[in-house]
């Protein structure tokens, strides 16, 4: 096929490369202009535009689809399919109806629950047990369209946002050309009404944890939002992400240290605090953290 590839961040990248080694024709690669990141605030590329790059594909970065130049650009390719993973950009009617095959997403859930921005995290905050990829055939509505293809994946009792998003990210992968293989043989399937259900973006103000929910659910929002935003609890004034934990059976009033393990009692149960990271510090595990003394036997966060 001759197609255009619109995505942005690191999940994006094997989609990239697995149509790229497929053997299709990639015209053009569009991507988010560099952001300023790091202690300089120097302008870096996107993971997709360096992947691109180093595949020596051509590749735009237009601030938006708003100017005739820019739709007639896109338009003026006149591809089979746009293949679009995490772009972070809106796309209007025109260009989705400029390909011969309209536009392809690569949604990280099982559609239609996880419409949004965080579907990753919101599936591991929740406590779901699965989660997939959905091949969608894109219109206007958010996440709307009908779903092409679906490949499925457990969500372990280990997974954090960040390994889940990695299994993802090769799902996506293998899935996209799967069904680009298949293209004349698929038939979208309208979404159900039934289970339809929002990721919305994570607030860091939710991130903070409440110790009187289950452990089994206090585990569950630490791992859906490790490593980043990171959920965090304050002990005399310093914030404290926790990047790992395990739940355990104990007994104390929620938000209690327990023991010098160290554990923190929840509503029912208790967390064992496996990996943390104080702000401005570097991630370590949770005895040492213990062993620096703000938190104590007893203490009550």
């Amino acid at each position: 096929m001759r197609v255009v590839f619109m995505g942005t961040p690191a999940f994006s990248v094997p989609a990239l490369r697995a149509i790229h080694g497929a053997g299709h024709e990639i015209l053009r690669v569009y991507t988010r202009p560099p952001a300023a990141s790091g202690r300089g605030m120097k302008q870096t590329p996107s993971p997709v535009q360096s992947a691109a790059d180093e595949l020596g594909l051509e590749v735009h970065a237009p601030q938006n689809f708003k100017s005739p130049e820019t739709v007639g650009a896109f338009a003026a390719l006149d591809c089979d399919l746009a293949v679009v993973v995490a772009y972070g950009l809106i796309l209007p009617q025109v260009i989705l109806a400029a390909p011969r095959l309209g536009c392809w997403n690569i949604h990280a859930s099982l559609l239609p629950r996880w419409r949004g921005a965080a579907p990753v995290q919101r599936a591991i905050m929740a406590g779901d047990t699965k989660t997939g990829i959905a091949i969608m055939q894109m219109e206007a509505g958010l996440d709307t369209g009908p779903v092409l293809e679906t490949l499925e994946t457990p969500i372990t009792a280990d997974d954090t946002s960040e390994s889940l998003h990695a299994r993802l990210a090769d799902l996506g992968a293998t899935g996209i050309t799967e069904a680009m293989a298949r293209a004349g043989e698929l038939t979208p399937e309208p979404q159900p009404d039934d289970g339809v259900c929002y990721a919305d973006k994570i607030d860091k103000a939710e991130a903070r944890i409440d110790w009187t929910r289950p452990a089994y659910e206090v585990d569950c929002h630490i791992r859906g939002l490790s490593p980043f935003p990171g959920a965090w609890f304050e002990v005399d004034g310093t914030r404290v992400k926790v990047l790992g934990a395990t739940p355990v059976d104990v007994e104390g009033s929620a938000g209690q240290v327990v023991t010098d393990a160290p554990v923190i009692a929840c509503g029912k149960g208790g967390v064992r605090l496996d990996r943390v990271q104080r702000a401005g510090k570097a991630a370590m595990d949770g005895t040492d953290f213990m062993n620096g003394g703000l938190l104590v036997p007893g203490q009550q966060l």
